[in-house]
This record gives C-alpha cells, sequence and structure tokens, in this order.
C-alpha cells in the first residue's frame, strides 16, 4: 500500500474539489496508513461526508456507504434475503423429489442481497467506506459495528463465515446528537471538524464554484463568517454558503455592496427556518454587509 504524507493528501484532496487544513490531512494520512477506522465529529454542514467523497477520489478507490437511523439493523446494513425470487424459486420447483437441493440453491449467492458491510468487506480492492451520522443508530448497532470492525468478518448461517478479502478505509462521521461509547471511540482514530476559516471557505468556494472570482468568494466567506455569528436555529454549513455563492454568481453578482437588494434577497439559500428568517431582517444583512471589507 502506498504511504501518503499530510502535505500529499491534502494536495490530492485540492485536486478532488476539498480544501482541507493541515489538522484533517493528518489524520487522514495517518487512518490510511494503520489501517484504523478515523471518527469525524462535526456540527451538520461542516464537509465531513464530503470527506469521505474525495478520500475515496484521492485513492482512486470506491465509496460505500451506510447511512445511519433510529432503528438501523443489522439486515439493513450487513446482508438481506432476496424473499420474492426465492418463493419464486421454490413455487418453480414445487413437487421436486429433492427439497434439500431446492433448499441450498434458493440460499446461495444468487439471492443474496450484499448491504453496505458485506459488500465492504468483500471488495478485493480496499474501498472507503463511510459510515454516516452513527449517533442516529442506536447502542445495539453500535456494538454490532465494533465486534465487525475488531474482527473483519461475518458469518451467514446459510454461506458460512465471510472474512474480508481486504480492510476497508473507514470514516465515521457523528453529528454530537448521541453521546458514543467510549469503546468505539478508542477503536477510532479522531478528528473535530469545525466550520472553515474565512480563507479556506474563500477557497473553497473558487474551487467550487468557478465563476467566482476571488474578491466575491472572499466577500461571500466573510459575510457567512457574520452570519454564523447571529443567534440563528440552524447555523449554514459548507453546502449552503456553495448554494449562495452559485446563486450569486448566477445572477452576475460581482460584488455584493453593489447589489445589497439582491445579498439580503438570496439568503434564503442560507437560512432554513421561518425564525431565522425574521431574525434576519434587512437592517440586519445591511449590517453585516457594512462590516464585509
Amino acid at each position: 500500500m502506498a504511504s501518503f504524507s499530510r502535505d500529499t493528501v491534502a494536495g490530492r484532496l485540492a485536486e478532488a474539489g476539498y480544501i482541507a487544513d493541515a489538522e484533517l490531512a493528518s489524520p487522514l494520512a495517518i487512518q490510511w496508513m494503520l489501517q484504523r477506522p478515523l471518527l469525524i465529529e462535526g456540527e451538520a454542514g461542516v464537509g465531513k461526508t464530503e470527506v469521505a467523497k474525495a478520500l475515496a477520489a484521492v485513492h482512486d478507490t470506491e465509496l460505500i456507504r451506510l447511512q445511519c437511523y433510529e432503528g438501523l439493523d443489522q439486515s439493513a446494513a450487513l446482508y438481506e434475503w432476496n424473499y420474492q425470487r426465492q418463493l419464486l424459486a421454490i413455487e418453480a420447483h414445487k413437487g421436486s423429489s429433492d427439497p434439500e437441493r431446492i433448499e441450498d440453491e434458493v440460499f446461495s449467492e444468487r439471492y443474496l442481497l450484499e448491504r453496505p458491510l458485506l459488500a465492504a468487506i468483500r471488495r478485493q480492492t480496499p474501498p472507503v467506506l463511510l459510515i454516516d451520522e452513527i449517533d442516529r443508530a442506536d447502542e445495539e448497532f453500535e456494538a454490532f459495528l465494533l465486534e465487525l470492525l475488531s474482527d473483519w468478518q461475518v458469518s451467514i448461517p446459510e454461506l458460512g463465515t465471510v472474512k474480508a478479502e481486504a480492510i476497508p478505509h473507514v470514516l465515521l462521521t457523528s453529528n454530537g446528537t448521541r453521546e458514543l461509547s467510549d469503546a468505539l471511540r478508542r477503536r477510532c482514530l479522531y478528528h473535530y471538524l469545525d466550520y472553515p476559516d474565512v480563507e479556506r471557505e474563500a477557497r473553497i468556494i473558487m474551487a467550487r464554484i468557478p465563476r467566482a472570482g476571488a474578491t466575491l468568494s472572499l466577500q461571500i466567506a466573510r459575510m457567512i463568517e457574520a452570519i454564523r455569528k447571529e443567534d440563528l436555529r440552524k447555523v449554514p454549513g459548507v453546502a449552503e454558503t456553495l448554494d449562495w455563492a452559485a446563486a450569486l454568481v448566477g445572477l452576475e453578482v460581482e460584488n455584493l455592496h453593489d447589489q445589497p437588494e439582491i445579498v439580503h434577497e438570496t439568503l434564503m439559500c442560507l437560512l432554513k427556518t421561518r425564525e431565522d428568517s425574521a431574525r434576519m431582517a434587512r437592517a440586519v444583512t445591511d449590517r453585516l454587509l457594512g462590516k464585509v471589507a
């Protein structure tokens, strides 16, 4: 396996469109080298999921994503049988003199539906396995996941034990809605991903919105920084920043100070609740805009 330095990872992430700081590039390089899971925590919208997408592009490998949610169980994450096809096969062989052969057939690979975790350990080339928002899953699923991350094998009663062809490179994300177990944290490397600073957010805008010039990108990043300091229910994330930048570019805004009306009208790209929209009255927008150089 090739080794990657912090600077190499940061450079390749930038080529893939993800602008990372040294604090993120270092754990990603170590995670890839040690083949240890990396837990990335942070507020919603800071770009945690995008890290996995960019990392898969950097290493030219497949990205397999497991989206966690309340009530997620092993079958939805690991594997299921294609019951409809199995019933059709049983019906087609009804009256057969060899029922054991039919049973062996319907519980074969042909009828197995891979879910993300099983798919990840059966790839010959190690993929990036993104376990997204692990804090939304319950503690029972977390315990199962911890066992899988330790052994890298699963038991399918009808087929036997499936061992990993290659160890996936695992990234877990958490928004902090539930406290994760100490056992899971000990198993993982850790990084807290915060909102980008003004300079890095401006670089992100220029990388993702080609027509956004340096001046406009810096103004947008400064305005976003000011908005995030307001008392909002939902602080805008990087995705909202990019939506707003794309809207401003599409409306041919080159300088925020030249068209304050459009600046205020397009804040709908950033504000996601009725209360936040009410708080960002025109007077507030003008006040914040006045602080933007």
